[in-house]
Parts: C-alpha cells; structure tokens; sequence
C-alpha cells in the first residue's frame, strides 16, 4: 500500500463532510498509538535496547523509563529530542514523535532548530549536539 503524505491527508481531509467519512477512508494512515508505544515500536524495529537508548540520549534513567512506559504524560520537547538522538532516528522520524507528542516539530527557521537539524543528519551524539549548540550561544539539550 503506498503511504499519503501529512500534505495529501489534509488536502482530502478538506473534502470531507465529516469526521468519520475521513477517518473510514483513511485509517490505516492514522496513528493510533500512544507516544510511548510508538517510541517502544521503533526501538524494537531498530533492534536497540532501551537501555542503550537512553545512555546514548543522556537522560536521567528513571524520567527516561518512565516516558517510555507512557507514565511522563507531557514530556519536554528537549529529552524527547535527547531520546531521538539516542534511537539514531532521521530529521523525518524526530519530527513525527515530536508531532505525536503534542509539541513543536524542529524548525529549520529557528537556529536552535538547525544546529540540532545538522548534527541529527551528520548522526552526532547528544554531547556533541550540547557542544555545537553552545558554541553558537544556543541553549543546550536539557
């Protein structure tokens, strides 16, 4: 089956009377999972531990384990960021958690945004992602 685009879904989303008659027509392009359950899914479609997830991505264990077992019901933008980082995930892959999770997908309009963009795309780890963002004055992942 081929995949629709966020782009194409809305343009069909804007043809339909109702809810429901888009939801039938598209529902295998829906998400339906939580956000704990999809970071689980490409965890295990990436052969990866959590554990080796969550060294990589630098974050406190126990605020790790707990937003991948869906108990962090809002997690902060920066470790879901850091938990990316730490899955080995694409610019596309960030952005779609980031979507699912409610907040803000990276921007490459914000400079933050694009210094983390480059180095998720040259698969640079979180401590050198922090370097590169403070030698440009930005805020560090935290």
């Amino acid at each position: 089956m081929k995949s629709k685009t966020t782009t194409e879904l809305l343009k069909e989303l804007q043809g339909f009377k109702t809810f429901e008659e888009y939801e039938n027509a598209n529902k295998d392009y829906m998400i339906s999972k939580s956000l704990s359950e999809y970071l689980t899914e490409l965890i295990d479609e990436k052969n990866l531990t959590k554990a080796e997830v969550i060294k990589k991505a630098q974050l406190n264990e126990n605020y790790a384990y707990q937003l991948l077992s869906g108990l962090k019901a809002n997690p902060k933008r920066d470790k879901l960021i850091c938990l990316c980082f730490g899955m080995e995930l694409s610019v596309d892959e960030t952005n779609s958690i980031l979507k699912i999770a409610g907040l803000s997908p990276l921007y490459p309009r914000v400079k933050r945004d694009s210094i983390i963009i480059l180095c998720m795309i040259e698969e640079k780890s979180v401590i050198k992602t922090n370097e590169a963002l403070f030698e440009a004055g930005e805020q560090t992942l935290n």
